[in-house]
């Protein structure tokens, strides 16, 4: 039933963006985590997963920048790449409280830098059992005709490395507790 309903929710969010679903493509990672889905969602609302993974990846991420908004739908994201040349910037532009997903979509860098016409991420916080859940991270894309015989894709190994970091500190920090 959660997959119907995500499935409808998707392709009436592509239609509002021009995009048929035929023409995305998806990388997917899934992640178990031995937290409640309530206390991983608390991370992944706002800027939390953001400034931790910046924090925790120095190597991969030179900074954060908000260049709009408090962390909220509207808000605007700069993820600055070591060593400093290149980006990707986002638009938070969903966040269900009720559902636990936040879905933004790329203004500039990322894959729509090498051919891509859209790019959507969508993280979405499964509820398995009282504590532990699954954190799942999709990047839906579309690729522009003419660069079709290159295969640009997006990286989703940026979302799976903050996937584990928040597991890290999420874990580690009920054990403290």
């Amino acid at each position: 039933m959660l997959k119907q309903v995500s499935l409808i929710c998707f392709l009436i969010f592509s239609c509002y963006m021009g995009v048929e679903s035929k023409d995305l493509k998806h990388l997917t990672n899934e992640l178990e985590v031995n937290v409640a889905a309530s206390r991983v969602w608390e991370l992944y609302r706002h800027l939390g997963i953001s400034m931790l993974t910046a924090r925790e990846l120095k190597t991969v991420i030179q900074s954060v920048q908000v260049l709009k908004g408090d962390g909220g739908v509207g808000t605007i994201l700069k993820l600055t790449f070591v060593p400093g040349n290149s980006s990707y910037t986002e638009r938070f532009i969903k966040i269900d409280d009720e559902k636990k997903v936040k879905v933004a979509k790329g203004l500039e860098g990322g894959c729509l830098a090498i051919g891509c016409s859209v790019q959507i991420v969508r993280l979405c916080i499964i509820e398995k059992t009282s504590d532990s859940c699954i954190i799942r991270s999709d990047i839906g894309y579309a690729v522009k005709e003419e660069f079709e015989a290159n295969d640009p894709k997006p990286n989703i190994q940026l979302l799976a490395a903050a996937a584990q970091i928040a597991k890290r500190f999420l874990e580690s920090s009920k054990n403290d507790a």
